[in-house]
């Protein structure tokens, strides 16, 4: 009973506060919501229990119990903390809800060597296909938990103690590496060689496009120098798209689909993420000025597709007209790139991911869970 009360009050204290992360799906909350809603259903059961095991094991809890001490800090890991075990908006466990439909989408292999039986399945999915979608998400988190880590060469005095940022950034390796390695140990159980060189894959993928998303600087103007759109397709890819799309490939593995599947289910995969992305970057251009303030990346989709049209030599000199004592005026540089088409070439690129990850599933059994697979593909497109 002590053990259980300690992990309840970890929760109540890191759901103080704003709730203001937001891991997968930026489109109107009701609708997302429904979709989200109507697919776990299907599948059998909501994916925010998929994490459930790893959340109130002994070791989580520890740590947990060590974030309480960020409380009233400005530590990234504190969101990140309040997000695991408090997902309003069903962004969280995404990743894992499309493998499992992706899953019971396919169905069982028709192919004869097959030695499943499909009396082994659950809801129509296989229980190694439950177990990959839980690894997908673990190691999700991880990387997010990673990504929290607060570059302390910019940190001054008064952002906030130091100390509180040095032990979350020790809390954000620690809690990170321990998901990362629950994950690992759940791939190799899957006794799947090819699933694992798949997922490890993944891993590599998701190291490498976080690193070319490292800003060089505090405004992170410098990068946009360098990339195009098929750069910046190429990056996101391996940063927001490798893991979903190999594990959606993994999945038809594990119920022995011939690599025509396979191959169908890595594209659907591949283009949702950068859908989703493309999608994500475009909210600070479409959603309405009421809604705070602008702020966004100067490597996002639309500031890439306008440096393009624009010339670089006419886009630095709008990033200057719009800095002033080195601060970037945001709503300034924002009405300068709606005069372009960059913000309608991120729409059009959109929808195009959209409907190509739509056009890869159509080979697949018409049913309930292709139907769920074709809104949450939609629905990511839709502004």
């Amino acid at each position: 009973m002590t053990v259980i009360w300690s992990r309840l009050s970890c929760i109540v204290l890191l759901n103080r506060g704003q709730r203001n992360i937001s891991i997968f799906s930026n489109t109107t909350p009701s609708n997302w919501n429904k979709v989200v809603s109507d697919a776990e259903k299907i599948v059998g059961y909501p994916t925010s229990f998929m994490s459930l095991r790893c959340l109130l094991s002994d070791e989580l809890s520890n740590v947990a119990m060590h974030v309480r001490k960020l409380v009233g800090t400005k530590h990234p890991l504190l969101n990140t903390a309040r997000g695991f075990v408090y997902d309003s908006r069903n962004n969280l466990q995404m990743r894992g809800l499309v493998v499992l439909l992706m899953s019971k989408a396919a169905g069982p292999s028709q192919h004869k060597a097959s030695d499943l039986l499909p009396q082994d399945m659950v809801s129509g999915i296989y229980p190694s296909q439950r177990n990959l979608a839980e690894i997908t998400e673990l190691i999700h988190t991880a990387f997010l938990v990673h990504r929290g880590i607060v570059n302390l060469k910019e940190w001054t005095n008064s952002d906030g103690p130091l100390k509180d940022m040095q032990f979350g950034n020790k809390m954000a390796v620690l809690s990170g590496d321990f998901l990362l390695a629950n994950a690992c140990t759940g791939l190799a159980q899957l006794n799947n060689t090819k699933v694992v060189e798949l997922i490890s894959s993944a891993i590599g993928d998701l190291v490498q496009g976080i690193y070319h998303e490292m800003p060089n600087s505090l405004e992170d103007k410098s990068l946009t120098d360098d990339i195009n759109m098929v750069t910046w397709e190429e990056q996101r890819f391996l940063s927001h798209g490798a893991l979903l799309a190999k594990s959606c490939q993994a999945a038809m593995e594990l119920a022995k689909h011939d690599k025509d599947a396979q191959g169908l289910a890595y594209k659907y995969g591949k283009h949702l993420s950068l859908g989703h992305k493309l999608n994500s970057d475009l909210q600070p251009f479409v959603k309405s000025s009421s809604a705070g303030p602008v702020t966004f990346s100067l490597n996002s989709a639309p500031v890439v597709f306008h440096r393009q049209i624009v010339g670089q030599e006419r886009w630095r000199h709008q990033l200057q007209q719009a800095t002033t004592i080195g601060t970037i005026d945001y709503t300034k540089l924002q009405s300068t790139i709606k005069l372009e088409e960059g913000v309608t070439s991120t729409m059009d690129l959109c929808r195009y991911h959209g409907n190509k990850a739509l056009e890869s599933i159509q080979c697949f059994p018409s049913s309930e869970a292709r139907s769920a697979l074709e809104n949450i593909a939609s629905t990511v497109t839709k502004f």
